[in-house]
């Protein structure tokens, strides 16, 4: 049986007074990279806010309408600080989320056959799709691999124009990447996408200190309320780089039909296609509180600690393979892997009678799955299987498992819930 420590008395005071229905639904919740939990005071606040409150469409100059306009402003300022910057240097751009955010940057970016599309093989197909554009253009591409730890080997990046995308923390592993390449990278030359939405919901990120080019991220992976709604935040001269194919309402100072001219409005606003989402735009004030409550040095220390816990008990199991680092070193609260002889679907199932929240699959971060599944060379299947694909036809093809298991613990999470999916995987045992 596992050994339970006596959890933080901060944390145990602070599930019950904000995440209460866990304990009322016998739920251990342990999908923190799939999505943060939402509080009760979130909810309380923001319910409190539009009933107290008129928000209109930013997009006029009535009372309801300022009011939206000084509520998004307020929260972008809430955006910069978490980030350890301010609109002096930096832009924020609201998105429906992490993949919006990225695609803002995929078209709009000046690749050219030139400039190189330089991105490490672990990363969500956010990311991967930017090649797509920058395939179009004629620009190079380069994939950076990954080691037997699933670590990214940055190797020797060559002085060329580009962009150079990477995650702070991969969503299939844990594993923190170097954010020291950032700053090597751009002092070769490259601009640097820098995905935290793994990484932020219990790290610490200064923008002072890594200069990335372009920061994308969700809202939800943070504090789990609201969804829809994530940022790209940029340096001032990045998003000042970026050329938009296509313009829409609130993002055109003007654009006329029969004179076929348009003019993009300056910084965010020409990125903002729409009317912003801002009723859910006035309920980040509530998360951030949160945090604010919470302190992320210790909410770090928090989710360390039970991932620790979670290491050290599937070390001790012979049937479990672990993919990633088996140790805390450079690693977050996510942990992926799969029981010898044991589909990954099979221990999804269990955890889900046992109410136990995991997550199955490869987690939308295919070049990761193919480290550590060994997949080499998937070509002929892929081609083989077309548009027959399934994930179970891919596994026969390939002969290799296809798939994990994924633990992912956060800021609500106890040594309880480490204990109650550990004893699932143990039934397999």
């Amino acid at each position: 049986m596992l050994n339970v420590a006596r959890t933080d008395t901060f944390f145990e005071e602070l599930r019950w007074r904000e995440f209460s229905r866990l304990e009322r639904q016998r739920h251990a919740y342990l999908d923190y990279t799939g999505s943060a939990l939402y509080a009760d005071s979130q909810l309380r606040a923001h319910q409190e806010l539009l009933a107290s409150s008129i928000f209109g469409n930013p997009h006029s100059d009535s009372a309801p309408s300022r009011a939206s306009t000084e509520t998004i402003d307020r929260a972008r300022d809430l955006v910069l600080r978490f980030l350890g910057v301010d609109a002096s240097t930096h832009d924020v751009v609201f998105t429906a989320n992490t993949s919006a955010a990225v695609k803002l940057v995929a078209e709009s970016y000046p690749f050219r056959r030139d400039s190189a599309f330089v991105y490490s093989a672990d990363n969500h197909n956010s990311i991967n799709g930017i090649r797509e554009y920058a395939r179009r253009a004629g620009a190079r591409l380069r994939v950076l691999p990954l080691d037997e730890e699933l670590r990214l080997c940055d190797g020797e990046l060559e002085s060329l124009p580009g962009l150079l995308a990477f995650p702070a923390q991969s969503n299939f592993s844990g594993v923190r990447h170097p954010l020291s390449l950032v700053r090597r990278a751009r002092q070769l030359g490259y601009d640097v996408l820098l995905d935290v939405a793994a990484f932020a919901p219990s790290h610490a990120l200064s923008l002072r200190d890594c200069p990335a080019d372009y920061v994308a991220l969700s809202f939800y992976k943070l504090f789990g309320y609201p969804t829809g709604l994530g940022a790209l935040v940029a340096r001032r001269e990045a998003l000042a780089k970026l050329r938009r194919p296509w313009f829409a309402g609130g993002t055109v100072l003007y654009a006329a039909v029969g004179t076929d001219t348009h003019r993009l409005r300056p910084r965010h606003e020409g990125f903002e296609d729409g009317t912003p989402n801002f009723l859910g735009i006035a309920a980040l004030p509530a998360g951030f509180a949160l945090f604010d409550e919470v302190q992320m040095p210790r909410l770090t220390a928090h989710v360390s600690g039970l991932t620790a816990l979670l290491l050290d008990e599937l070390r001790s199991m012979p049937h479990v393979v672990l993919y990633g680092p088996k140790d805390m070193h450079q690693r977050g609260g996510t942990v992926a892997f799969n029981m010898r002889g044991v589909p990954y679907t099979e221990v999804e199932a269990a955890a889900t009678r046992a109410r136990v929240s995991v997550r199955g699959g490869c987690f939308c971060n295919p070049g990761a799955a193919e480290a550590a599944f060994g997949l080499t060379d998937v070509r002929d299947c892929l081609d083989s299987l077309g548009s027959d694909f399934t994930v179970e036809r891919f596994a026969a093809c390939t002969g290799s498992a296809v798939g994990a298991v994924r633990v992912s613990l956060g800021m609500a999470n106890n040594a309880a819930d480490v204990r109650r999916v550990v004893d699932v995987i143990a039934s397999f045992g």
